[in-house]
């Protein structure tokens, strides 16, 4: 693989050492499922903690530059023309249900672009990054979306009301993060999901577009309310026709 930038080395660090804390946490979400009290608030510490040690190694490495976080909104800083977007826990719910199936997010958007994207599923050990114009991949191997033409052997995640209905094979994974990063490795064909926020696709939309999928709607621009469509470039045409119907 082609060297990593400065910028891509703080947010591996910055999410290995948050992870260590993570995967702490789920070890104890088993004992606290039949307890009383049960893990919502431990849940909710847990994603608060994962914020704070990302937020504390991102500015160690970058000082100045801003931070939009699911959990503290936005922080401006110095340098508004840099801006850290952090999911510290992509997948709640599922760490909630003691489900081995949830991420830490952290995206850099420089001028308006992302730049640089990080998906990390800690229990898996699988960290899936990449940075813009040198290529995607997962724990160090170049990936790329999949091959598939036919839309019968396609498998698509997605999630919410608008498509609930449409006849495509489609999962529901509980993080939309993974969802993409999973896109973009050729696991899923393609995704379609609306109502999303930016700390849940600003990675994903990077690493499909740098493993030569296409994106049809992402609009990174908006923090809220963000619909995205997309998949391989093989089913694409055929994919946004059923999509088109809803």
């Amino acid at each position: 693989m082609n060297s990593i930038s400065p910028n891509l080395n703080i947010m591996i660090k910055a999410c290995e050492k948050a992870s260590k804390s993570l995967i702490r946490d789920f070890g104890e979400i088993e004992n606290l499922q039949v307890s009383m009290k049960g893990p919502s608030d431990f849940v909710t510490n847990a994603d608060k903690k994962v914020e704070r040690i990302l937020i504390d190694e991102l500015l160690k490495g970058k000082k100045n530059y801003c931070i939009i976080s699911e959990e503290s909104g936005y922080t401006k800083n110095i340098d508004e023309d840099n801006i850290w977007i952090i999911d510290p826990i992509d997948g709640t719910s599922n760490l909630f249900h003691g489900i081995p199936h949830f991420s830490i997010c952290v995206a850099l958007k420089s001028r308006g672009v992302i730049t640089a994207g990080l998906v990390f599923d800690p229990i898996k050990d699988e960290m899936f990054f990449a940075e813009k114009n040198n290529g995607s991949y997962l724990n160090n191997k170049r990936v790329r979306v999949s091959k598939k033409k036919n839309l019968n052997e396609c498998l698509f995640a997605s999630n919410g009301k608008k498509y609930r209905n449409v006849e495509l094979a489609k999962r529901n994974s509980g993080s939309a993060a993974l969802d993409l990063a999973y896109v973009a490795s050729g696991r899923f064909d393609g995704f379609f999901q609306e109502n999303l926020n930016l700390w849940d696709i600003a990675s994903g939309v990077l690493l499909i577009q740098e493993a030569g999928g296409i994106i049809n709607k992402a609009d990174i621009k908006k923090i809220n309310d963000i619909e995205v469509i997309t998949s391989n470039p093989n089913i694409n045409e055929k994919m946004v026709e059923i999509l088109n119907k809803f």
